[in-house]
């Protein structure tokens, strides 16, 4: 996959039927028209003068396309096609199908946040571009100037939001101005999108200058405006902190449900998730009183996470800090990756700090791909705002987490799989991709990566935060929870730290379902291994069962089942005196 070829080049990969083939292409040049500043991420070079379109008109077109193309796949026999083909149609169809019932929620006409506006998209987008020739830096700008035309787009669909009772919540809407506020207030010079040149560039004083004239002179003055359409007029009317969910959303139940299936590709409702969640939260605090008498000496909860949270000897003193213990914890992690992974990914992940206009509005830490073509690595990003709020106990298992063996080794060997559909490869189930990075938390501890066991509590920190968010985002979407309900319950199951509980809440009202990714799919993953082991018992092979996992890209959960299944039959055949076997449904890793 060349950088400057087109993305939907490994649309079909892996296919061999014509028919599937052909709408698995027409699918992923519609997702790459629509997203274009994601087709730039996947090297298509075409995409970088372009910025999405946020009108209600596009979000229509898209979802008719997306029914259209629905009904072309259905039309598809899966008795014509081979094993491996009929597992695909399958797991495209329900994709399709979870995309397209999510049109209710009319996202374009309410979704604000710090971590969802045009701003930090848009900065987000031009920090992966490149700049090294003049076609590039041409592309920078026209991208700049598209994005300022966007401005008005957007904030008409805001508009038709308010006018139909859909708006964001009222902290979102104020902390993303805040964001833009603190960026506004910045020197032009100083901007990301202006103060990123290579220093090598013979003509970098000129293109400079170009940058900085249309920054300020065409994006900034947008910005403004659109910031004060957003102050004046959406923030009065944004939506309370009691009751920020969907549930005060029209048709917000609907959407929820939507999301839930979309983001854990499992048909479950809110009240079973939330039982769910309820359950997980008493397991993980059980291994808290068990754990936490030897390394603080005290075993009732409140104690424990009153110890956790505001002991200043469990925090850092200086953002260097934070950055070499990631450094130290990726460094063991890929030094034992070996004993646990047998294909290990050949793209390299390295450390890198939250940028500063975005660090103080958002999470702890996230993970960027690499690119496809291996040019940039993977990126473990750590936010190093306020040091003194960050837990040193947390530091290992977020990195685990985030980089190695969690989503580095995830995505990166998706990438690198060469008979997987780019809509596997490059996006697939939510539920897969977060399930495993939390699974790998505790895969850390089976290889010893833990320094200490106040390290292990910072496992079980993130275990209770994961599994609380079964609850709170049930809670917030469901069943009305105030935004204050939602960190109260955080505070009492948690020793999480005020500002990133705030942080997550936000997140979670903000980006409905996607919390619950993590948990379900660490359970599914939890429970296809006990089954495995016990099925096998001493023949099982730790690293051909997460071979099997990490080897079709992000497949549904469902999916994932019936790979283990037939990963599981084959050790069965293969320990057998005389047997034959036939693998049927999407390949098994190794094929």
């Amino acid at each position: 996959f060349a950088v400057a070829a087109p993305a939907v080049a490994p649309a079909r990969a892996g296919v061999d039927d014509a028919a599937l083939a052909d709408v698995l292409n027409d699918h992923w040049r519609l997702v790459m028209a629509r997203n274009p500043e994601w087709a730039s991420t996947l090297g298509d070079r075409r995409a970088d003068a372009r910025v999405s379109d946020p009108s209600p008109e596009a979000s229509e077109r898209f979802f008719h396309a997306i029914a259209a193309l629905e009904r072309r796949a259905l039309a598809i026999d899966p008795a014509a096609l081979s094993p491996t083909d009929a597992g695909w149609r399958e797991l495209f169809v329900e994709h399709l199908a979870t995309t397209r019932a999510t049109e209710v929620c009319y996202d374009a006409l309410w979704v604000l946040s710090p971590r969802q506006n045009p701003m930090g998209d848009l900065f987000g987008t031009l920090d992966l571009q490149p700049l090294e020739t003049g076609r590039d830096r041409q592309r920078y700008l026209a991208r700049i100037r598209a994005a300022a035309g966007a401005l008005d787009d957007h904030r008409a669909a805001l508009e038709l939001g308010r006018q139909t009772g859909r708006v964001a919540s009222v902290t979102a809407v104020r902390r993303t101005l805040e964001m833009v506020d603190s960026q506004l207030a910045e020197p032009v010079a100083a901007w990301p999108i202006v103060a990123r040149l290579p220093g090598e560039l013979l003509d970098a004083n000129e293109t400079q200058r170009m940058i900085d004239r249309v920054v300020r002179e065409v994006y900034r003055p947008a910005l403004a405006d659109w910031a004060a359409y957003v102050r004046a007029t959406l923030l009065p009317v944004a939506r309370s902190d009691a009751a920020p969910g969907l549930a005060s959303l029209p048709r917000g139940d609907a959407c929820y449900a939507a999301r839930i299936r979309q983001q854990t590709s499992l048909p479950l409702t809110a009240a079973t998730v939330h039982l769910e969640g309820l359950r997980a939260t008493t397991r993980v605090e059980a291994e808290f009183r068990s754990l936490a008498p030897r390394t603080l000496g005290v075993s009732e909860l409140g104690a424990v996470f009153s110890r956790l949270g505001e002991d200043p000897a469990l925090r850092f003193e200086d953002a260097g800090a934070i950055v070499a213990t990631a450094e130290r914890a990726l460094a063991r992690a890929q030094a034992a990756l070996p004993r646990a992974i047998g294909v290990l990914p050949q793209t390299a992940c390295v450390v890198r700090e939250i940028p500063k206009y975005e660090a103080p509005f958002t999470t702890i830490a996230y993970y960027r791909q690499p690119d496809p073509d291996g040019g940039k690595p993977g990126e473990y990003f750590v936010n190093t705002y306020a040091p003194e709020t960050r837990p040193t106990f947390e530091a290992e298992a977020l990195a685990f987490h985030e980089s190695v063996p969690g989503h580095h080794v995830q995505i990166a060997r998706a990438y690198e799989q060469p008979d997987v559909p780019a809509f596997v490869r490059y996006a697939g189930s939510t539920a897969l991709v977060e399930g495993w990075a939390l699974y790998a938390e505790r895969l850390a501890d089976e290889l010893g990566l833990y320094t200490s066991d106040t390290a292990r509590l910072g496992m079980l920190s993130f275990d209770a935060w994961r599994s609380s968010r079964l609850v709170v985002d049930t809670g917030l979407h469901a069943l009305g929870w105030s935004r204050e309900q939602a960190i109260a319950w955080f505070e009492a199951h948690t020793p999480l730290a005020r500002n990133n509980i705030e942080n997550e809440v936000d997140r979670y009202i903000s980006w409905p379902g996607q919390a619950l990714a993590y948990k379900l799919g660490q359970l599914t993953l939890l429970r296809l291994r006990a089954e495995a082991e016990v099925a096998l018992g001493p023949s099982f092979d730790l690293r051909g069962f997460h071979d099997t996992v990490l080897g079709a890209g992000a497949v549904g959960l469902p999916q994932l089942e019936a790979r283990v299944a037939a990963w599981v039959e084959a050790q069965r055949v293969a320990m057998a005196p005389v047997a034959t076997h036939a693998e049927g449904g999407i390949p098994a890793a190794g094929r």
